[in-house]
């Protein structure tokens, strides 16, 4: 990585395992002429049990390689390192390694539109532990509508059933169904509930049939997607510094095999991908 370095890079897109794929795909269909970079720290996945400090290193760790790698900006396309590792990064790494990077989270996106879908005010967050264990969902909406009140229910199984290719199995609907029922009886006013792992999309048909009607569920891709380009239309000199040629490129810490019958499950298309060590 060279300082100060203006030389046009792909928008990096960093997570843990293949969550992040679901926020890639909507970036793709809104910003199709841009050159995007993925990266899955597959190798170590998942991020969410791990403490604030473990998860803050390995996230920390994928930046840099992204810099490495030409990426003048970095999207964080996991809940996970977006709520444990992105402030710290923010304020602590970027003005040392280069203050003309940027890196930008899931959370803020997707909590600045909840205020314009919520009637009711009270919100419903599914999440990791950890993310929900963070409350940082809880912390910024807060900040832009203090009138409402979120209830976050942790569902520690279902980003592996995904992973698992079991998305579309009664076994999903039954662990669905099961954390849903638990987020409604905290709090029978929900009337949003807000998708905070970027795994959950695939998820949607069970959660349709495990959501009583009337109930609006909340995905993050297009949100982040539409703030991305907000971004960029108001931060002219990042969009300079991003390539545009509609090219992507997949790179994975763990094995390239698992990870291209992963993206294929997300993406629903045959991709290339690489090993890099970070």
């Amino acid at each position: 990585m060279i300082k100060g370095d203006k030389t046009p890079g792909p928008i990096g897109v960093f997570d843990s395992g293949y969550g992040g794929l679901t926020i890639l795909q909507q970036l793709r269909k809104r910003l199709p002429q841009y050159d995007f970079l993925y990266l899955g720290d597959n190798a170590r996945a998942p991020y969410g049990p791990r403490s604030f400090d473990v998860v803050y290193q390995f996230t920390r760790e994928a930046v840099l390689k992204l810099f490495d790698m030409g990426c003048k900006l970095v999207i964080l396309g996991c809940n996970t390192a977006s709520a444990k590792a992105l402030r710290t990064i923010q304020q602590n790494d970027i003005p040392l390694v280069d203050p003309e990077r940027r890196v930008l989270g899931v959370i803020r996106p997707t909590v600045e539109v909840i205020g314009n879908i919520t009637k009711t005010r009270h919100v419903g967050l599914v999440a990791t532990e950890g993310t929900v264990r963070s409350e940082s969902y809880t912390l910024e909406i807060k900040k832009f509508f203090p009138d409402i009140k979120v209830t976050g229910q942790a569902c520690p199984l279902w980003a592996a059933i995904v992973e698992a290719g079991e998305a579309e199995t009664e076994g999903a609907e039954y662990f669905v169904r099961k954390r849903i029922n638990q987020l409604l009886e905290k709090d029978s006013e929900i009337d949003t509930i807000l998708l905070g792992c970027t795994h959950y999309p695939l998820l949607m048909n069970a959660l349709r049939k495990s959501v009583p009607e009337g109930i609006k569920i909340v995905p993050q891709g297009e949100y982040v997607a539409a703030s991305l380009e907000d971004y960029l239309s108001r931060h002219k000199e990042m969009d300079e510094r991003c390539s545009k040629n509609g090219e992507i490129s997949y790179y994975t810490t763990e094995n390239p095999e698992r990870f291209k019958e992963c993206a294929a499950m997300f993406l629903h298309e045959d991709v290339n991908v690489k090993r890099v060590e970070l």
